[in-house]
Parts: C-alpha cells; sequence; structure tokens
C-alpha cells in the first residue's frame, strides 16, 4: 500500500511540473480522423515500402497501456474504444519542448497525437508521432501489467478499471447492447408498443420477493422499488404493450448472479377480447443471472427467438 501511495504522490508531482511548463493536464477536445481498428483494417496489409510512398498522415486518441523508452526514442501503445495501436515517438521530431512534456506521461493517461504511419523492424505497424497533446493525466496506477486484476471485489465494485485491462470483459458489455437492440427490433417489428412504468411503487406488487424500501421526502410516504414490470401498464388500453425495464428485488447478491437487479423483458397481447397473460421473457438475460444457453446462442445468432427458447411458456406470447 505505501509503495501504492509514492507512485500516486510522483504522478501529483509530474501533474505540477506539467502545469509549470504551461501545458494543461486536462484538454478539451482533440479531432481524430480513425481509430486504432479502422486505421489496422485500412492499412494493415500495406508492406514497408507502400506506406513510405502513401506517407498516411493520420490522427487518433486513446489511453496509454504500455510504454517503453530508450532515451531519445520511445515506444508506447495506446487503446481507443475499437483497440490498440502502437507510436512511436522521437526527440529530433518532436523537439525539446514536447520531448520534456512526454517524458511526464505515465500508463495511463490520455493522448492524442498525429504522425504518418510505418511499420518497425518487427514488421508493426506503427504511428511516427510528430505532434501531440496531453488529454488527461491519470493520477491512479493500473494494476499490473503482466497478472491483470484477478481479485473478483475489485473487478465488480470497480468494474472501470476492469475494462480498461480485461478486454474480454468490453465484450461482454457490447454484446449487451446488441442483445437489447435485437429485442427491441423483435418486439417493434410486431407491433409491441414500449412504455414506461414507475420504478418507484407504492405497494409493491407482481411477485412474491422482498422489495427495497425507499422515502419520498417531498410527498412523505414510504415508496418501494418495482419487483416486477408491466402490470401497471395493461389496463391502459394499449393491446400490445412491453418493457425493457430494471426490477429490484432484495434477495441477495453474489460473484454469479445479481439478484438485487434483475433485468425483464414483459409483454401483454390482447386478442379479441381476453388478454392472453404477460410473461417476463428471459428474465435477467440482461444482467445478473443471465441464462448461460440463452445467453451463449444471442452471442453467435444474435436472434431473439434463442433468448426466448429458455422460457417455452413466455415464447407463446410472441406466436
Amino acid at each position: 500500500m505505501e509503495d501504492y501511495n509514492d507512485l500516486i504522490q510522483q504522478r501529483f508531482k509530474k501533474l505540477a511540473e506539467i502545469s509549470a511548463m504551461g501545458k494543461r493536464p486536462y484538454a478539451g477536445r482533440y479531432a481524430v480522423t480513425a481509430s486504432s481498428q479502422q486505421l489496422l483494417a485500412a492499412h494493415g496489409s500495406l508492406n514497408k515500402e507502400d506506406l513510405e510512398k502513401e506517407r498516411t498522415t493520420v490522427s487518433l486518441a486513446g489511453r496509454i497501456v504500455a510504454l517503453r523508452s530508450f532515451g531519445k526514442a520511445c515506444f508506447c501503445h495506446i487503446q481507443d474504444g475499437s483497440g490498440k495501436i502502437q507510436l512511436y515517438f522521437q526527440k529530433n521530431t518532436l523537439g525539446e519542448e514536447l520531448f520534456n512534456l512526454f517524458k511526464k506521461l505515465d500508463i495511463g493517461d490520455f493522448i492524442g497525437v498525429k504522425g504518418f504511419l510505418f511499420r518497425t523492424r518487427t514488421d508493426e505497424l506503427t504511428v511516427d508521432v510528430e505532434q501531440f497533446e496531453l488529454l488527461a493525466k491519470s493520477l491512479r496506477p493500473l494494476p499490473e501489467k503482466w497478472h491483470g486484476l484477478t481479485d473478483v471485489e475489485i473487478r465488480y465494485r470497480q468494474r472501470y478499471v476492469d475494462l480498461i485491462v480485461n478486454p474480454e470483459v468490453k465484450e461482454v458489455f457490447l454484446l449487451r447492447t446488441k442483445i437489447i437492440q435485437s429485442l427491441r427490433t423483435f418486439l417493434n417489428t410486431r407491433g409491441f408498443l414500449e412504455v414506461e412504468t414507475p420504478m418507484m411503487q407504492s405497494i409493491p406488487g407482481g411477485a412474491t420477493a422482498r422489495p427495497f424500501k425507499t422515502h419520498h421526502n417531498a410527498l412523505d410516504m414510504d415508496l418501494f422499488l418495482r419487483i416486477a414490470d408491466l402490470v401497471t401498464a395493461c389496463g391502459t388500453g394499449f393491446a400490445v404493450p412491453a418493457q425493457l425495464a430494471y426490477s429490484a428485488r432484495d434477495m441477495g447478491i453474489d460473484a454469479e448472479r445479481q439478484r438485487a437487479a434483475e433485468a425483464q423483458v414483459a409483454a401483454w397481447r390482447a386478442e379479441s377480447q381476453a388478454a392472453r397473460p404477460w410473461g417476463v421473457v428471459g428474465c435477467g438475460a440482461l444482467g445478473g443471472g443471465a441464462p448461460r444457453a440463452a445467453y451463449q446462442a444471442l452471442s453467435s445468432t444474435l436472434s431473439f427467438s434463442s433468448l426466448v427458447t429458455c422460457d417455452q411458456a413466455s415464447k407463446s406470447i410472441f406466436e
């Protein structure tokens, strides 16, 4: 812990030195021309000679995740929203002032760079940086590179750190977005109307679960976080209401299932004059406690029908 605090103090010292140089340690907007993956896709097949002939100038921004210094030259990798790419900094190219600023950088800092593409001796596509700007100075070090973040409690309590050091976790979040888009597309194409129901209710109902309790100061009344969705929307006159929402249930929590906040997809279809019973499809599939089989099926097909197979009783609502 003492070593960790020393690292933070060193970063605060660098922050003060950067400000003393007349540089802003937290800059504003930075214009980029492409992401790292777009550059790799567009120029990854070009050889060294072709890149020298084209001399493509690019501008991109990201977070430093690796840093190697060789005196008057340095390599680093930055990570943006799409992936990683290598950068090359030379004192002769940047000049004394900018290179001194670069030496104040640490892993975790955000930078914006502009330069041209080339290939190194190891044939790695790299940006030869001609100018750069510090966008944000990181004051806390990231977890150690080789061992990563393995403490389960830290991973769940500091999700942002988990996303930085464990790229596979980000894929889960991206997949979640695609699942929700697929659910909404499925419901919209079948005429369902997405509605919103109150998150706080005076009477908990819709399921036999222990609710979370809160107090509304302005109304001076106790309220409960909902434990089930859509029921209140069924009497509004809409023939086919549907809702994608979170329900809060005070039923415990562990690393495998976050039962305190389950995501539900609920729908009701009225036929003739008799409304068919409402159903919850894929309860928990958007949050903790997702059915593994449905989740794996969606990861490959992104088909809503794959999700509802985990609950055949609810599937009949949509047919």
